[in-house]
Order: structure tokens, then sequence, then C-alpha cells
């Protein structure tokens, strides 16, 4: 992985000034360096309370940063209630303050993230995922790694509990291997530093499953789609977002003609 990319030191107390991007990537990376010391401080002998007082701590971190440096926005958070004034609101900011709580309840796993997005007026404007066991942030506040074309074989990464029902037939058709790894956010990451190619899910997710890593998918100028081809969008008043595509952009006509056909004759 990448070294940090923050925009604000790490150490420092930003002001509410700061761009939104730099926030977004001080948040994550906040809430990402307490989240190491829980892990260090209760260990790992029960991990559901470890997973549950992560998700606590790291969404209550999280909003009161949000409410002291930009207490005019929404937010949408997979650990609070769903409050409908960001459905009128100009500015949502999408979290996940523990995206693969299984992972970061196992010892020594590190694909375990936390998100930090920022939605304005239809898109993603602002986006940072910390991925705090590797040290690193990616964030649309800074310069991404440009990573190399797909190699030989493609490998695409897939969920390491529940992947796809056509992934199998996918990685046949294409001569891809599979990448199995947790956290959405650890998994989008990995095609925008160029550790696989193509992540592909179905089967359930929510907008903060992905917001902020397709915000630095998108500013790496990888392909985001839903895997019909169509756009996803974010801040709508039911907020399941059940599948997904990143990856390079040369595979993307590929993976979707193949998706295509697939549910055609199915």
């Amino acid at each position: 992985m990448a070294e940090p990319i923050t925009g604000v030191a790490a150490s420092a107390t930003p002001v509410s000034s700061v761009q939104d991007g730099e926030l977004a990537a001080w948040l994550a990376g906040r809430a990402g360096v307490e989240l190491m010391k829980l892990r260090d401080a209760l260990g790992f002998g029960d991990p559901g309370a470890l997973k549950a007082a992560g998700d606590r701590q790291s969404h209550e971190l999280l909003l009161a940063e949000l409410a002291r440096l930009r207490p005019g926005d929404a937010v949408l958070s997979e650990e609070g209630r769903d409050d409908p004034v960001r459905l009128t609101a100009d500015r949502v900011w999408i979290i996940d303050p523990l995206d693969g709580t299984r992972e970061f309840g196992e010892d020594g796993r590190s694909d375990w993230a936390v998100h930090v997005a920022l939605w304005s007026q239809g898109e993603l404007v602002a986006g940072a995922v910390s991925l705090p066991a590797a040290g690193s942030v990616y964030s649309t506040a800074g310069p991404l790694p440009v990573a190399p074309e797909a190699g030989d074989p493609i490998r695409i990464a897939a969920s390491r509990t529940r992947p796809p029902a056509f992934f199998a037939g996918l990685c046949e058709h294409l001569g891809a291997v599979e990448v199995p790894m947790g956290s959405a956010g650890a998994k989008i990451i990995a095609v925008v530093s160029g550790a696989v190619d193509a992540y592909v899910h179905a089967g359930g997710q929510y907008e903060w499953d992905s917001a902020a890593p397709v915000a630095v998918a998108r500013k790496a100028g990888l392909h985001t789609s839903r895997i019909d081809g169509s756009p996803l969008t974010y801040n709508r008043a039911v907020p399941a977002l059940p599948d997904l595509l990143v990856c390079r952009p040369e595979l993307a006509d590929r993976i979707l003609g193949y998706l295509q056909a697939a549910s055609t004759e199915s």
C-alpha cells in the first residue's frame, strides 16, 4: 500500500476553513489511529466486544468532529439514525466508521477501513479511505498512485465470505484469478493501488460501503458503475446499493459484457 496521503497531518487539529477533501482525509486517518489504539487496548479475546466498541467509538468520533467543523452539513452513517433531513440538504457526509468489522476483530488482518465521503448536489465531491493497519490514507485531496494496466492473469477482488453467484464464471471467461478480501474499501483501494485489476460485487451493500472508496477510485481514473453499467448514485431515500463494479478502464467493457450476457441467460 502507499504511504499515507492525508492533506492534513494526522496530529494536527483542522480548522473549519480546511478544504473538504483534506478534512475527509484527516477524519478517516484520525478515526483509524483511534481504532488501532482500541485494538491494542482490548485485544482479540472477545471479538464481539471489540467490534462493537470499534463501531461505536469511530462513529462517535466522526460525528463529533463533523458537528464541530461542518455544523451545517447532514450525515448518513452506517451506525447512526437515518435523518430524513439529508434528502433536502445541499451537503451530506456519507461515512462508514468501520468497514470490515469482521476483519477488524481478527488478529493479523489489515483489510478493514474507515470511509468518509462528501456528497453535494448530486455528486461525490470528496472522499477518503483509511487503511489503519496498513498505515495508509487514500484521498481525493492528494495525488494517487498510477496503477499499471491490467496484468496477466487479471486479478479480481471479491468478498472472502460471499462472492457473487456469477463470480466463478466471470473468472473463467476472463482467465482471471480470484483475490478474496474483506472490506469493500480495502478491495476498491486494492484496484486504486494496482494490487488487483477489478472488484465486482453483488448481493447487498449500502451507500456507506462504497461512497468514499468510489470517490477515490474516480479521482484515480478508474471505471465505477453498477454491474448493469448504470451510474452509482448516492444520497437516495433508500440507501441500499447492492452491487458495483470498480476496475481498470480497459476491462470495463469485457466485464460488463459478460455480466449482461449472463443476466440475459438467467
